[in-house]
Protein backbone atom coordinates (compact mmCIF):
# COMPACT_ATOMS: atom_id res chain seq x y z
CA UNK A 1 0.00 0.00 0.00
CA UNK A 2 1.39 3.40 -0.99
CA UNK A 3 1.32 6.13 1.62
CA UNK A 4 0.27 9.58 0.49
CA UNK A 5 2.42 12.45 1.81
CA UNK A 6 0.79 13.96 4.88
CA UNK A 7 -0.85 17.36 4.54
CA UNK A 8 -2.22 19.18 7.58
CA UNK A 9 -5.31 20.08 5.55
CA UNK A 10 -6.17 16.36 5.30
CA UNK A 11 -7.04 16.18 9.00
CA UNK A 12 -10.76 16.01 9.71
CA UNK A 13 -11.82 18.80 12.04
CA UNK A 14 -15.31 18.86 13.59
CA UNK A 15 -17.99 21.43 12.70
CA UNK A 16 -16.30 23.90 15.08
CA UNK A 17 -12.94 23.44 13.38
CA UNK A 18 -11.52 21.38 16.26
CA UNK A 19 -9.76 18.05 16.57
CA UNK A 20 -9.18 16.17 19.87
CA UNK A 21 -5.56 15.71 20.90
CA UNK A 22 -4.54 13.01 23.35
CA UNK A 23 -1.33 13.97 25.13
CA UNK A 24 0.90 11.10 26.22
CA UNK A 25 4.25 10.89 28.02
CA UNK A 26 6.83 9.84 25.44
CA UNK A 27 8.86 7.75 27.90
CA UNK A 28 6.24 5.67 29.72
CA UNK A 29 3.13 6.17 27.48
CA UNK A 30 1.06 7.54 30.39
CA UNK A 31 -1.95 9.44 29.07
CA UNK A 32 -1.63 12.93 30.52
CA UNK A 33 -4.56 14.89 29.13
CA UNK A 34 -7.03 15.50 26.34
CA UNK A 35 -7.43 18.92 24.76
CA UNK A 36 -8.60 20.40 21.48
CA UNK A 37 -6.66 21.94 18.64
CA UNK A 38 -7.59 23.75 15.49
CA UNK A 39 -5.59 24.27 12.30
CA UNK A 40 -3.80 27.35 13.65
CA UNK A 41 -2.91 25.83 17.05
CA UNK A 42 -1.36 22.82 15.27
CA UNK A 43 0.72 25.17 13.12
CA UNK A 44 1.82 27.06 16.24
CA UNK A 45 2.73 23.79 17.97
CA UNK A 46 4.81 22.68 15.00
CA UNK A 47 6.67 26.01 15.00
CA UNK A 48 7.21 26.21 18.80
CA UNK A 49 7.86 22.55 19.57
CA UNK A 50 5.46 22.88 22.53
CA UNK A 51 1.79 21.93 22.72
CA UNK A 52 -0.62 24.71 21.80
CA UNK A 53 -4.36 24.32 22.17
CA UNK A 54 -7.60 26.14 21.46
CA UNK A 55 -9.51 26.91 24.66
CA UNK A 56 -13.18 26.25 24.00
CA UNK A 57 -14.21 28.17 27.13
CA UNK A 58 -11.93 31.21 26.79
CA UNK A 59 -11.98 31.22 22.97
CA UNK A 60 -8.23 31.74 22.75
CA UNK A 61 -4.98 29.91 22.05
CA UNK A 62 -2.88 28.68 24.94
CA UNK A 63 0.54 27.13 25.10
CA UNK A 64 0.63 24.53 27.83
CA UNK A 65 2.90 25.84 30.57
CA UNK A 66 2.79 29.54 29.67
CA UNK A 67 1.38 30.46 33.07
CA UNK A 68 2.25 27.35 35.13
CA UNK A 69 5.72 26.58 33.80
CA UNK A 70 4.57 22.99 33.18
CA UNK A 71 5.47 22.85 29.50
CA UNK A 72 4.98 19.95 27.13
CA UNK A 73 7.81 19.56 24.63
CA UNK A 74 6.61 17.69 21.55
CA UNK A 75 8.49 14.50 20.70
CA UNK A 76 6.12 12.84 18.19
CA UNK A 77 2.75 13.45 16.56
CA UNK A 78 0.50 10.77 15.07
CA UNK A 79 -3.05 10.77 13.76
CA UNK A 80 -5.62 8.00 13.82
CA UNK A 81 -6.90 5.98 10.87
CA UNK A 82 -9.89 8.30 10.34
CA UNK A 83 -7.65 11.39 10.57
CA UNK A 84 -9.99 12.90 13.20
CA UNK A 85 -7.85 12.62 16.34
CA UNK A 86 -4.23 13.32 17.25
CA UNK A 87 -1.85 11.49 19.58
CA UNK A 88 0.95 13.75 20.74
CA UNK A 89 3.87 12.33 22.70
CA UNK A 90 5.60 14.89 24.89
CA UNK A 91 8.28 15.43 27.46
CA UNK A 92 6.20 16.74 30.33
CA UNK A 93 7.77 19.29 32.65
CA UNK A 94 5.93 19.27 35.98
CA UNK A 95 2.29 18.20 36.03
CA UNK A 96 -0.16 18.11 33.14
CA UNK A 97 -3.41 18.69 35.06
CA UNK A 98 -4.57 22.06 36.38
CA UNK A 99 -5.54 20.27 39.63
CA UNK A 100 -1.88 19.58 40.39
CA UNK A 101 -2.04 15.90 39.41
CA UNK A 102 0.48 14.54 36.93
CA UNK A 103 -2.34 13.32 34.64
CA UNK A 104 -5.87 14.58 34.15
CA UNK A 105 -6.93 10.92 34.31
CA UNK A 106 -6.37 10.37 38.02
CA UNK A 107 -9.99 9.47 38.96
CA UNK A 108 -11.08 5.87 38.54
CA UNK A 109 -14.48 4.35 37.80
CA UNK A 110 -13.19 0.80 38.33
Amino acid sequence: MTMKKFNLKDLKFDKNGLIPAIIQDYKNNEVLMLAYMNFESIKRMLKLGKTCFWSRSRKEYWVKGETSGHFQFVKAIAYDCDMDALLIKVRQVGVACHTGNRSCFYRKIR
